[in-house]
């Protein structure tokens, strides 16, 4: 195996030209996939209304419930990969994406039998009034049907990433979001369908782009596919993959219950509009998070390779470049923010309270994200190396040590400030925590 697609690069390649190779696929991946999810919001802000927008925040926590199962599959099973191409374990790996496919299935049909029954019962303890109840269950609905789809393709285009082929992944996801585009006017407007047309739009489009994904891994051609006896789960394989997952697993976990937190502060002190403010809020951080993710998941296979091949010069390398790309990132976004807010919610909605509300929310929440980026790198570096523990630790710092504590006192003090406040200082005082640690572990020489 030979070229761009053999994971061998990643021990010889210059360190500033592999980042952008292996990185500025999985950005415009995770722009994409950030655009995919604005898409939703700015249709349904436009063609239902701006309850509906609200209606949609509600679904938040739900839709980072199934995240975190997604991601304590995929991004585990994507660091034990790199890690078992750096050690020239070829088998290894395969067996890993073999266990992918048959965990994320299971996974996946798990989550949408339990939730579906008790749905009305889940989105009312989310903050939901009687208002904004229908459009969050007519969203939910359908995209819990096709919850096992999403864990699939998220889980396998983890894989294409860490096997040494992220431009699949970037392809993949980039059909799912054309897809979705094109689908979100035909179900929202043409079909009448509602917000419902929004959510079928969003798993057709996955259906589609995970079927192209089967058929790269049955390909023998390709370096990592399917082979006979690689899915049956092994204990270990699975203890090791939730093991590391285990990090971005908990942060899910921590970011539904806070997104039920703001939600329910915000409909107590603010009512359901400053609910439809976060959900727009939510989707423009979601953007440069997103970006910056991309960033690290660019990252996450080059240090994962060199951690297991005991190039360490090259892991710190690495480490240095993608803190100082995220940092500009994370900066743009402040100014953006800060300079044009008001334009940029006009592409949500015309509704006039709505809008102030979500400018509102928009200077408090950027207030302090140039720091952010910082803290991101620092989290998705001590998955990559394997170092779980401190991953994990990092992740839970700034939600469930800083942010929860936050929004369970602030808002008593503060109201609608005080849940909106709570944001910049939870991500002030994460970013000090994870540069002590980090800079601690640089000095032990990884």
């Amino acid at each position: 195996m030979s070229g761009q697609n053999s994971p061998l690069i990643l021990g010889n390649e210059r360190i500033g030209k592999l980042l952008i190779q292996y990185a500025l696929p999985a950005i415009v991946a995770m722009t994409a996939s950030s655009i995919y999810n604005m898409v939703d919001s700015i249709f349904i802000g436009h063609g239902v209304g701006a309850l509906a927008i609200a209606g949609l925040a509600l679904t938040f926590p739900l839709m980072n419930l199934a995240a975190a199962f997604g991601s304590l599959v995929g991004v585990g099973a994507a660091t034990l990969i790199s890690v078992k191409l750096g050690q020239k374990d070829y088998g290894g790996a395969r067996r890993i994406l073999g266990n992918v496919l048959v965990l994320n299935a299971i996974l996946g049909i798990s989550f949408t039998l339990i939730c579906l029954p008790f749905l009305d019962r889940i989105l009312y303890s989310f903050g939901a009034s009687e208002a904004t109840l229908p459009y969050a269950r007519e969203y939910m609905q359908v995209i819990l049907t096709g919850n096992v789809v999403t864990h699939l393709f998220l889980g396998l285009n983890n894989v294409l990433r860490a096997s040494g082929a992220p431009k699949y992944s970037m392809y993949a996801t980039l059909a799912s979001v054309v897809i979705n585009c094109i689908l979100n006017p035909v179900f929202i407007f043409g079909m009448d369908w509602g917000i419902r047309g929004s959510a079928w739009a969003t798993v057709i489009s996955q259906v589609i782009s995970l079927v192209w994904q089967l058929c790269y891994f049955a390909n023998s051609k390709h370096f990592i596919h399917f082979t006979k006896g690689v899915y049956k789960l092994k204990k270990d394989l699975v203890g090791s993959i939730f093991s590391i997952g285990l990090s971005p697993f908990l942060m899910n976990i921590c970011s539904s219950l806070i997104i039920i937190l703001i939600n329910r502060g915000l409909k107590e002190y603010g009512g359901d509009m400053a609910i439809g403010a976060y959900g727009i809020v939510n989707r423009i951080v979601f953007l440069f998070v997103m970006i910056i993710m991309g960033l690290n998941q660019g990252m996450q296979p080059i240090a994962g390779y060199n951690f297991g091949a005991g190039r360490f010069d090259r892991v710190k390398e690495v480490l240095k470049i993608t803190v100082m790309y995220a940092a500009g990132i994370a900066s743009f976004g402040f100014l953006l923010c800060h300079l044009v807010p008001s334009v940029i919610v006009r592409m949500f909605t015309t509704d006039r309270e709505l809008i102030k509300a979500s400018v509102y929310g928009l200077h408090i929440v950027f207030a302090v994200f140039p720091l952010v980026g910082f803290q991101m790198v620092a989290v998705n570096f001590f998955q990559s190396i394997g170092k779980a523990p401190k991953a994990i630790f990092l992740s839970l710092t700034r939600q469930a040590i800083f942010l929860i504590p936050c929004l369970l006192i602030l808002p008593s003090l503060l109201g609608v400030l005080g849940v909106w406040i709570s944001l910049p200082i939870a991500d002030s005082l994460s970013v000090i925590v994870s540069y002590i640690v980090l800079r601690n572990q640089l000095k032990a020489r990884l």
